[in-house]
């Protein structure tokens, strides 16, 4: 079947539908990993986007139960240049179109997704629609398209109530977990290392958390502009001026960085993938890293009272990390449990440890 993605700026690709044929309207983004579509499509922090794999080749080798990162995926369509009709791994339980299909996510594949990936780098990301419509009219489309913003989507996300999760092997630290659209391997690196994992509500206030005799506080990824979620910053602010050891994540980074005075703006096309390098100054290394963001913290807005920048995107500059001058208090933009990507920086969730008294 013939499937059409039309752009905010008037692009028209036409290819072949994969996945369902449901229409939707999302932002477009792409992703320049290799590999780990399957984890790329269950990470909730694209909720209310369209990924476009920038890799000519997906799905060769399919899907299954144990790489998914939450319990469904959000991404609202997935563009692709060729979809392998089947896949050939040992652990495949079927194809990726049928998982599309499954969890009526619209696709195309058959489009140049070099072309497109070029438009969204030298342009900015933008919405689009995917349709399978024989017949419509762009102009039409063009004002849903360009009125439509990702919002609401940490609520969305997040869990409806909190879970106790045991460690992996002797307990050592109790640890509460804030999901804004947590990743499953975020939760498996802290039990692995002798956590047992509550995880919470977004909206859990601070006074919950505090009361709950945890060792330490982590704050998660997420998807959507961190600006919105004024309400969760308050939350943050006040776990932020108590002692408890706090280390943020992604959308978690950012909204600390908020909930302290300093601001955030958005990446034109923004860090989608696993091989972006990120210098940590402290260490005066570069670490390849696995990202998924369209916004950043502005580093010329964080009062070097509060805080320091200590991760460097080494290709545009921008803020990765920031160690506060408050103890045991620390952030990275980029996620150091990969999931898909280079696992190189898991060093920080032993510096996590460390910071609640644990030895590593």
């Amino acid at each position: 079947m013939k499937a059409t993605l039309i752009l905010a700026n008037g692009s028209v690709f036409t290819g072949r539908s994969i996945g369902s044929t449901a229409e939707c309207v999302c932002e477009m983004v792409f992703n320049t990993s290799m590999t780990g579509y399957q984890e790329i499509l269950t990470d909730p922090s694209y909720a209310g986007q369209g990924i476009v794999m920038s890799y000519p080749l997906i799905g060769n080798y399919g899907v299954n139960h144990e790489d998914n990162e939450s319990l469904r995926p959000w991404a609202s369509a997935f563009v692709v240049r060729h979809l392998s009709p089947r896949g050939s791994n040992f652990r495949c339980e079927g194809t990726l179109d049928a998982y599309l299909k499954q969890y009526n996510i619209p696709g195309i594949e058959d489009v140049d997704t070099r072309a497109l990936t070029r438009i969204l780098r030298s342009q900015g990301s933008m919405n689009g629609m995917l349709t399978c419509a024989e017949h419509f009219h762009v102009e039409e489309a063009l004002e849903r398209i360009r009125a439509y913003r990702v919002e609401h989507t940490v609520e969305r996300v997040t869990c409806a109530e909190p879970t106790d999760l045991e460690a992996h092997g002797d307990r050592t630290h109790r640890v509460a977990v804030l999901d804004y659209g947590v990743k499953r391997n975020i939760v498996e690196c802290l039990r692995r290392r002798g956590c047992a994992v509550t995880v919470f509500p977004a909206s859990t206030p601070a006074e919950t958390i505090l009361a709950g005799g945890y060792d330490g506080v982590m704050l998660t990824n997420g998807p959507g502009d961190p600006a919105d979620n004024t309400a969760i910053i308050r939350e943050i602010r006040k776990l932020y001026n108590s002692d408890i050891p706090i280390y943020a994540i992604c959308l978690g980074h950012q909204m600390l960085a908020l909930a302290t005075g300093a601001r955030t703006g958005r990446l034109d096309y923004g860090h989608r993938g696993g091989n972006h390098p990120v210098r940590d100054l402290e260490a005066g290394r570069v670490f390849i890293t696995s990202q998924n963001h369209g916004y950043m913290v502005l580093s010329d807005t964080v009062d070097p009272a509060i805080a320091q920048v200590s991760h460097v995107n080494v290709n545009d500059g921008t803020c990765e990390g920031l160690r506060y001058r408050r103890p045991s208090c620390f952030s990275t933009q980029f996620h150091p449990e990969a999931s898909p990507g280079p696992r190189d920086t898991e060093y920080l969730f032993d510096r996590f440890i460390a910071s609640m008294g644990g030895v590593q």
